[in-house]
């Protein structure tokens, strides 16, 4: 595993379709007049009754519908309609938080975030997923914060060591990185992804000897060769 941040699971998009129907308003002719008056009734009754209510669930299916067209602003909206109606609606709290972090509404996704987290009894992925966003906003100390809260609960939660160590490596804090990388991942892994890390600060000569030590530890991640040659 390399990473697991703000990862999006799509489902089939729903399409509703609402089929009209029309009534005259005169009554109801050509029965007895007991049996048309009671069809007037059933009519009537049928007429000024209201629209059952949206369920969560089609808000939820809206909001993957709009995802899967790049719609963000739209699923982010379906999917916190979803969570007003059923506020611990796990899926749509999570969708909904990964939209708005990537609409960069950085405040508005770590709230959400902090409920997906509430709603899933501190599920360390959510702790993962907040620890990213808050390092998105550029606010690293609140993101290490967030990284420990998701190990506390669970010292092996991959996303949260991995993410962690991704952005110790990012801050300059190699050995640290490493330390965090390796509880979770191979030596051969944690060189690929400091040389992932190296490579996207532009640091070619380094990421390369990170992703020699990667190959000499397992000569089969291809990852590691691909990249390394594309840095030849």
């Amino acid at each position: 595993m390399r990473r697991s941040i703000l990862s999006f699971v799509l489902a089939p998009g729903l399409v509703l379709a609402v089929d009209g129907c029309s009534t005259n308003n005169g009554p109801v002719s050509g029965v007895n007049p007991d049996k048309a008056l009671a069809m007037n009734q059933e009519r009537n009754a049928f007429e000024t009754s209201e629209d059952p209510p949206i369920a969560a669930g089609t808000y939820f299916a809206a909001g993957q519908l709009a995802e899967a067209n790049g719609d963000l602003p739209a699923a982010a909206w379906q999917y916190a309609q979803a969570v007003r109606l059923d506020p611990k609606n796990r899926r749509a709290l999570f969708c909904q938080a990964a939209c708005l972090a990537q609409l960069k509404k950085f405040p508005e996704a770590v709230a959400c975030w902090r409920k997906y987290i509430d709603a899933t009894d501190h599920d360390p992925r959510g702790y993962s997923n907040l620890g990213f966003c808050y390092e998105l906003a550029g606010r690293t100390d609140e993101a290490e914060a967030a990284y420990h809260d998701g190990i506390e609960h669970d010292p092996k939660s991959v996303p949260c060591r991995t993410n962690y160590g991704l952005m110790l490596a990012r801050l300059g804090r190699t050995a640290e990185a490493t330390l965090q990388l390796q509880a979770v991942l191979t030596p051969a892994e944690v060189h690929y992804n400091l040389a992932s890390v190296l490579e996207h600060q532009g640091r070619k000569e380094a990421a390369k000897a990170e992703y020699r030590k990667a190959l000499d530890l397992d000569p089969d991640l291809d990852e590691a060769q691909t990249r390394l040659s594309a840095l030849q």
